[in-house]
């Protein structure tokens, strides 16, 4: 399934055609590729095939057909960490500069009930990577208006932040484009970590020096308590935050 607002389409002629069209994974590869040279295929289509995924065994696989590496759009990236789920999760806290923050609502017709936000965050300098998440918030938002209420909360890191998935022509939904959820208590930077803290988003973000000082910043951070990874179809792993 191709989504025209994941990737730019061909505006005319008989490659645009073919390609809305088209209804297989292993012609789309070729014909985004040939649409103007915007992406590169790194794997064979035969890669790209559910039934080499999805099969049961070797007898689900056509004669002759490679076998589909089970982590293939996982961990191949330049400069990750150790290998394995964990090495992923270190790999999508240090490079994701922004995740999806989930609360539980805490004022208007919506109180009690989930919300979700989007924010800006670094774990950690440039040369210094913590793996703990750091934001630069203010009480105006209505996030952070349910986490002084109630800290607990849900950050979601998804792999579509950087160009991998759409350089290896995958959908940022697509499951194998790699999401990691963590969850545990979101708590404002204590004063001996705020130089800390202000270097790890300055350096990360400096337009954030820009914004209105009205609007009352402060530094926030989440102590960790629970990992999850969604690395493939339907696996969702958890990793111990000691790893």
């Amino acid at each position: 399934v191709v989504s025209s607002v994941s990737w730019p389409l061909p505006e005319a002629g008989a490659a645009a055609d073919e390609l809305h069209s088209s209804s297989t994974e292993e012609a789309l590869p070729t014909l985004l590729e040939e649409a103007g040279g915007l992406w590169k295929q790194s794997y064979p289509a035969s890669a790209y095939r559910e039934d080499a995924a999805l099969g049961s065994g070797p007898a689900a696989r056509r004669p002759g057909q490679g076998v589909a590496p089970s982590r293939m759009f996982s961990y191949r990236r330049e400069g990750g960490g150790a290998p394995g789920r964990a090495g992923t999760a270190r790999f999508l806290a240090r490079h994701n500069t922004w995740g999806f923050v989930a609360t539980r609502a805490a004022r208007g017709k919506i109180q009690g009930m989930p919300y979700g936000n989007c924010l800006l965050l670094s774990d950690g300098p440039v040369n210094n990577s913590t793996g703990i998440p750091f934001f630069y918030v203010t009480p105006k938002d209505n996030t952070v208006t349910d986490l002084l209420k109630n800290p607990m909360a849900s950050l979601t890191l998804p792999e579509a932040d950087g160009n991998f998935c759409r350089k290896n022509v995958i959908d940022p939904e697509d499951p194998r484009c790699v999401r990691l959820t963590l969850t545990g208590q979101m708590v404002a930077v204590p004063p001996e970590e705020v130089e800390f803290a202000k270097q790890a988003m300055f350096s990360r973000h400096p337009v954030v020096r820009k914004w209105p000082r009205s609007y009352e910043w402060f530094f926030m951070k989440m102590n960790i308590e629970h990992i999850w990874l969604q690395s493939w179809y339907g696996e969702v792993s958890p990793i111990a935050v000691e790893e």
